[in-house]
Parts: structure tokens; sequence; C-alpha cells
């Protein structure tokens, strides 16, 4: 798998699946999330509505993700999944490998070969940058080593400090 980060806007990444940070509410809101939506149009938060009415009436958990489709993106599945809020005085850490390792397993089973991922609980979730980077890159590494049917994971990231943690974490 090859594994790359840029600099950019993830609402305008030509791949399979694009993955939003999303709240468990599912129903959009700020930052990558609020901007997934309304780049992708109705047609996702429809998709969404269907999914809290039917199987998850309580909302998406933490650290699992589910797949509707992009709407108006260029990509063709948003794959939704909740990033924990980082607390100083709880290891969550596993919550937010999970959240990366079930992002790829379901674009695995849609058939998604190359994925787009924000820094999932680095912004309004308060996560520190470079620990949150850590975790994404060691994770993307592990899926990769166990074997996925994705050909490359690119993290699209909105601004240079978070851009600069990814490239350290990346090597």
């Amino acid at each position: 798998m090859r594994i790359g980060c840029e600099r950019g806007d993830i609402t305008e990444a030509r791949v399979d699946a694009v993955v939003n940070a999303a709240n468990s509410g599912l129903r959009g809101g700020g930052g990558v999330d609020g901007a997934i939506h309304r780049r992708g149009g109705p047609a996702i938060l429809a998709e969404c509505e269907r999914l809290r009415a039917g199987d998850l009436p309580d909302g998406l958990p933490t650290g699992r993700a589910v797949a509707t489709t992009a709407g108006d993106l260029p990509a063709r599945w948003v794959i939704h999944t909740v990033g924990p809020v980082y607390a100083r005085r709880e290891d969550r850490s596993a919550l937010l490998a999970s959240a990366y390792r079930e992002s790829l397993r379901l674009a695995d089973e849609l058939g998604a070969r190359t994925v787009a991922f924000p820094a999932v609980s680095a912004g309004i979730y308060g996560w520190p940058l470079a620990d949150a980077a850590r975790i994404a890159v060691a994770t993307v590494r592990e899926v990769a080593e166990a074997g996925t049917a994705v050909t490359e994971v690119r993290f699209v990231l909105f601004g240079d400090d978070v851009l600069a943690a990814f490239e350290t974490a990346l090597g």
C-alpha cells in the first residue's frame, strides 16, 4: 500500500472513498464533517438519516464506521467514522486507532482501492497533532501489513501544521 500526505481540501480528493471525521449523530457539523455534507449535497444526509432510522438509532459509536454515497463529491463513497474526544486523564488511543482500522475494513468491503483520510480527532476533538498523526500512520501501516485490498491511502490535510505532523509521522 502506498501511504502519503498532502495539503488540500478532502472534498476535492479523487479517490474511491473519502473518510469523514463525523459526529455520532451523522447529521453534519463543523470542520471536515460540515464541508463534506455541504459539498456532497443532500444525498449524503439522506442516507445518514436512513441509517439513524434503522440500524443506528442512537448514533454511530466512537471508533466505528459506516458508508454512504458521496453525493456530488468526486469520490464514490463517504466512510463516516467517529473519533474520540481527547482526554488527558483517559487513554482513548485505541478508539482513535479503531476509527482508522474500521474505515479501512469498510473500504475493503466496498471494494474501494484508494482512500483519503482527514486527521480524525485532531480538530475540534482536541487530539494533539503529533500523537494523532502517529496513531493514524501506525494504524494504517498495521492494516497494510495484515492485508487489505486498499492500494493507496492519502491523508488530505487542511493546514500546514497538520501536514507537518503527518510528514513527521510518515518519516
